[in-house]
């Protein structure tokens, strides 16, 4: 299952997107984990010393090598040069499986050990003074997009993603790659503006959206989000001297979280794995192709020279059974 995690900055998702890769991890399930905020905070939040976690290979860097192993042999990319971030896969086009291992993984997944079990990490790369006043931080972002529309993964497979805050991902189509998106929101009129933007913005793709509340102390602020979300609320999650410890480097072992604190993030494994046999590829395919003509038509045209609207393999679509170019 693909998931996000997303909410304003401070509202606690790389914190609970954290804990939930470290959940999954404990039951053995294959996990990658992707740092697509720009403020890259997930590596540290899953225990790495600051400065391992800031020499992750970013994956903006090497958006050159992922293009050129994900085109592949598609006669319908005449080179790396005319792939842009919506590019979909077609006949020929390499794909990414969770369990395998692949260039794109060697050069910029890392596996970090959660208490006796690995997950792969990939960083999106922080911005940089070098990008000041000639790049756009979507930039960064637009390798996890194309590495998600070349993702196959299957039932028991995880893809966790710390997005990027508050609604920036509407700016492209990222945020319809995903079974399930948990918006993480505190009980404040602030903690819940973000949630109203998802909910209005998704409201035309389909997209599976349950609502995380974190930082609720008392009933009144379980009454508020109620009030304010209904019944997209899944769950809530309180104080936490676990997370306190993790918070100062310190954590214990995973399974001294507290109980309450458990129990949620099994719901949230359980929300998100209910969506699979709901998965509609044929969809999934053509929201891809949506977002990419738009894209091109917008600037990718004008960028690359090329009619980018070509790259569409129109009998192409993604799914399990899909058989990827060695």
């Amino acid at each position: 299952m693909k998931i996000a995690f997303v909410g304003k900055g401070g509202s606690g998702k790389t914190t609970l997107s954290s804990l939930f890769i470290r959940h999954l991890a404990g039951t053995g399930s294959p996990v990658v984990a992707v740092d697509a905020d720009i403020n890259q905070h997930l590596g540290a939040a899953l225990g790495l010393d600051e400065g391992v976690a800031g020499e992750l290979p970013a994956l903006g860097a090497r958006l050159p090598l992922i293009k050129d192993y994900l085109r592949g042999s598609n006669p319908r990319i005449a080179s790396a040069d005319t792939m842009i971030k919506t590019t979909p896969p077609g006949e020929g086009s390499r794909l990414l499986r969770v369990r395998e291992n692949n260039p794109v993984y060697d050069a910029c997944a890392r596996d970090v050990e959660l208490d006796g079990h690995a997950v792969r990490l990939m960083v999106t790369g922080p911005f940089t003074e070098a990008d000041l006043g000639v790049a756009c931080y979507h930039s960064k972002t637009g390798a996890v997009e194309l590495c998600l529309n070349h993702l196959v993964d299957g039932r028991g497979e995880y893809v966790v993603v710390d997005m990027t805050a508050g609604s920036d991902s509407f700016a492209s189509g990222m945020f319809t790659r995903f079974d399930m998106t948990f918006l993480v929101a505190e009980p404040t009129r602030k903690g819940v503006s973000v949630y109203r933007q998802y909910k209005e913005y998704a409201r035309d793709f389909g997209i599976d959206l349950k609502v995380v509340g974190n930082k609720v102390r008392d009933a009144d602020d379980l009454e508020f989000l109620r009030s304010e979300v209904g019944d997209d609320l899944l769950v809530t999650v309180g104080h936490s001297d676990w997370v306190r410890a993790m918070e100062k480097g310190r954590p214990p072992r995973f399974e001294l979280l507290e109980e309450t604190n458990k129990a949620s993030l099994q719901a949230l494994q359980d929300a998100a794995d209910a969506t699979y046999e709901a998965r509609d590829w044929e969809r999934y395919t053509r929201q891809m192709v949506h977002f990419h003509l738009k894209n091109a038509q917008s600037w990718g045209n004008e960028k690359t020279g090329a009619d980018l609207a070509s790259q569409i393999d129109p009998s192409f679509v993604l799914q399990e059974s899909v058989t990827t170019t060695a």
